[in-house]
């Protein structure tokens, strides 16, 4: 399912910078409970405040992957490049797809030449896959003039994995091709973030993996954080235990997630959700021990 060139294209705005979501594919209704096992249609149909955006009435989660792009500090960034066309995957879902990714990141002002910057949270197949495309039967860098930055632990976690043949070839098609031409580099985050350019900052959010990091803009007096794979899904707002079945570390997984979003919540900041359907952004809100989301369309 191509996103189609003619949908308006989301941004919100953070201060002075714009920020764009770039849609890749929606995925389809078996993704939730793979992903997130526990979010039963039980569990989903006991918040409300899900529907219609982020589940349909029989419970079924709705979840995306798309990309956000936007200048800050004179650079020209992307967070996470999704799946990418023609990989393949062991997932169906992810498997030679074709879309029009580029296009629509073309279409919102950032043609892949002239990005400065791409930001990994980290290294799985649904947030590096755009990092490269096949020209002439090789995998090169989609983003030839971009500093593509994770954090080192997540570099290193995975040097000395045992990894299956699907990560494996991942790794060849998606992330080795941009090590290979100089264009990763690794950065340390320790435990209060670190700033990469003014306005933009990792925050450790490890769990989901043990480098994951989720991504800060400030702006004047204004905030955002987009969360990476820490949240998948908003119903893990209201039920803060639910993990993903790929969490390498499931009890870090829950740390993290639970102090983000004690961190967000009843504030300002903007949570703009790396897999959150549309309208994909919003603002946290204590509610019964937890938490739930209150969506802000994007203009």
């Amino acid at each position: 399912m191509n996103a189609s060139l003619t949908a308006p294209i989301p941004s919100w705005t953070v201060g002075d910078i714009t920020v764009h979501r770039v849609d890749e594919v929606l995925l389809p209704p078996a993704t939730g409970p793979w992903l997130l096992p526990d979010a039963t249609p039980e569990v989903v149909n006991g918040q409300d405040w899900l529907r219609p955006h982020f589940a349909d009435h029989e419970g079924v989660l709705r979840i995306d992957s798309h990309s956000f792009a936007f200048v800050v500090g004179g650079l020209r960034v992307l967070v996470d490049t999704g799946i990418g066309n023609g990989k393949e995957r062991a997932n169906p879902a992810w498997h030679d797809l074709r879309t029009d990714f580029l296009e629509r990141l073309t279409a919102a002002g950032f043609p892949p030449d002239s990005m400065d910057l791409v930001i990994l949270t980290h290294l799985h197949a649904d947030h590096v896959g755009w990092n490269t495309r096949e020209v002439e039967g090789e995998w090169v860098p989609t983003f030839p003039h971009a500093r593509h930055l994770t954090s080192r632990a997540e570099r290193e976690f995975w040097a000395t994995y045992d990894m299956e043949e699907a990560r494996a070839q991942m790794f060849r098609d998606s992330v080795i091709p941009v090590e290979e031409a100089g264009l990763l580099d690794l950065v340390d985050v320790p435990a209060e973030g670190v700033e990469i350019t003014p306005g933009l900052r990792l925050l450790p959010t490890p769990g989901h993996t043990p480098g994951h990091v989720a991504v800060e803009l400030t702006s004047q007096d204004a905030r955002a954080v987009i969360t990476g794979d820490c949240v998948h899904h908003p119903v893990q707002l209201a039920h803060p235990a639910i993990g993903a079945c790929v969490d390498i570390d499931p009890r870090q997984s829950e740390a993290s997630r639970r102090a983000l979003l004690d961190s967000l919540a009843d504030t300002d900041t903007l949570v703009l959700g790396t897999h959150f359907a549309p309208p994909t952004a919003g603002r946290v809100i204590r509610q019964g021990g937890a938490y739930r989301l209150l969506p802000v369309p994007g203009a």
